[in-house]
């Protein structure tokens, strides 16, 4: 059972419960039997959020339809209210280096994924629904019980503006000499800009927010999608360790 398949199935009026009957989409379906090759009586893993995570048994399976039944919960679900975790909010970057975003910051454990448009954001547009599939299929290798949330694309103006007070925001900056942080709250945002980084507009207005604090991700200068794993990963082992 720990090495089976983990399946998303997003949380519904029938709660998960021993005996409970699920169908799977056909892009389920397809990766079950025709990828994996599994075929009924073998065991694979579903779960949600709320729900947690459930064993279960293939009970039908034929091209494009798989149904499982439900067996026993391995791990409970969460309150939404207890879930926490870092929003980053990101310049959009080319298709592959957002994807690469989109995963491993889901493998972090980014809660929300907030996309942007910069002075300098080389593209304005996204395939939303792609960069949530490639957030599901993080999940579920990562083995992590929630899906993050995409953001439809702001601005960085909008987004500065709209964003929850008391909320606090590191931004990495190139060529900072800032100090890292020693303590980060349990939930906080991580702002990383495009290639090229901030404007020197956007840089001027970023410094004078209260709650925006500027930290240097080294000495190099790095790729914008190298920076967003980077100071994710920083940040995520400061505040595990607060």
């Amino acid at each position: 059972m720990k090495d089976s398949p983990r399946i998303f199935v997003p949380q519904s009026e029938k709660s998960f419960s021993p005996g409970l009957e699920q169908r799977l989409n056909p892009a389920q379906a397809h990766y079950l039997g025709t990828v994996m090759r599994l075929t009924s009586g073998d065991e694979v893993r579903i779960f949600n959020a709320g729900d947690g995570e459930w064993s279960a048994r293939i009970d039908m399976m034929r091209r494009g339809e798989c149904r499982v039944v439900l067996s026993s919960c391995l791990r409970p679900g969460v309150m939404a209210g207890e879930l926490q975790g870092a929003t980053l909010a990101f310049a959009l970057l080319k298709r592959d280096a957002t994807d690469l975003v989109i995963r491993m910051g889901t493998e972090l454990g980014v809660r929300h994924f907030i996309p942007l448009v910069t002075e300098r954001t080389n593209t304005h547009r996204a395939n939303l629904a792609r960069l949530s599939a490639i957030a599901i299929e993080a999940a579920e290798q990562c083995e992590r019980l929630d899906i993050p949330e995409i953001a439809p694309i702001t601005s960085l103006a909008s987004f500065l503006q709209s964003r929850p007070a008391g909320t606090q925001v590191f931004v990495g900056l190139e060529r900072s000499n800032a100090p890292f942080p020693t303590r980060i709250p349990t939930s906080y945002v991580f702002l990383v800009g495009p290639e090229g980084g901030f404007s020197e507009r956007e840089v001027s207005e970023l410094k004078k927010l209260n709650d925006v604090c500027a930290i240097s991700l080294g000495k190099t200068v790095l790729r914008a999608d190298t920076a967003a794993i980077a100071g994710l990963s920083a940040l995520s082992i400061v505040a595990q360790n607060a």
